[in-house]
């Protein structure tokens, strides 16, 4: 697995042997082609959860993010995570102002917020993930400090799970799926549209 585009184009991704489901190129190339044509990757916070290898968020600042949490519960997983930062540190692409972390905790541990929203969310939980506790995490994301009303959500899921549920004052904007993954926009409904 290697970063498909931008400052870290290449750079290979330190892999869990077991336990972990990367997104496939195919449907990384299709994600960020969406996000970069909407223009919110750009000097962006980017929070990942069930980060994996790290490899939606690493795309992400390696396509102009400013900084990265990722979010991970496995340690081994968490490990390599930070050794691909580590290296990714040492490129030469590598500026001053961009940040990454790596917090291994769990997903439902994080929702509720940080200091600052992020602009771009990631969600990329295991298959096995229960639509309602996936539901609830959206909930809790929308009403806690990790977002606002500028915040995309992508979230993926099994194309033979059931449809999420948008939050209150959230929509599913977009819905694409590319083979075995569904791929799911969630963004704040407009105020012009809130009625």
């Amino acid at each position: 697995m290697r970063v498909i585009s931008g400052r870290f184009k290449g750079v290979a991704l330190a892999t869990p042997k077991t336990g972990t489901r990367p997104t496939t190129d195919r449907t990384k190339e299709a994600i960020f082609s969406h996000l970069d044509s909407w223009g919110v990757l750009d000097d962006a916070r980017v929070l990942d959860l069930f980060a994996g290898t790290g490899a939606l968020g690493i795309e992400a600042l390696s396509r102009g993010a400013r900084e990265l949490v990722a979010v991970e519960s496995s340690r081994p997983a968490a490990a390599l995570i930070t050794k691909t930062l580590a290296q990714l540190q040492r490129n030469r692409s590598w500026t001053p102002e961009l940040k990454a972390r790596v917090l291994v905790k769990k997903a439902e541990a994080v929702a509720g917020g940080f200091g600052e929203p992020f602009d771009v969310i990631f969600i990329d939980p295991p298959y096995a993930f229960e639509t309602a506790a996936c539901n609830q995490l959206l909930a809790d994301l929308a009403a806690g400090t990790a977002t606002n009303d500028r915040t995309v959500i992508m979230l993926e899921r099994s194309v033979r799970s059931d449809t999420p549920a948008a939050p209150e004052g959230w929509e599913i904007t977009e819905s694409r799926n590319y083979g075995e993954t569904a791929v799911f926009y969630i963004e704040p409904i407009a105020d012009d549209q809130a009625e």
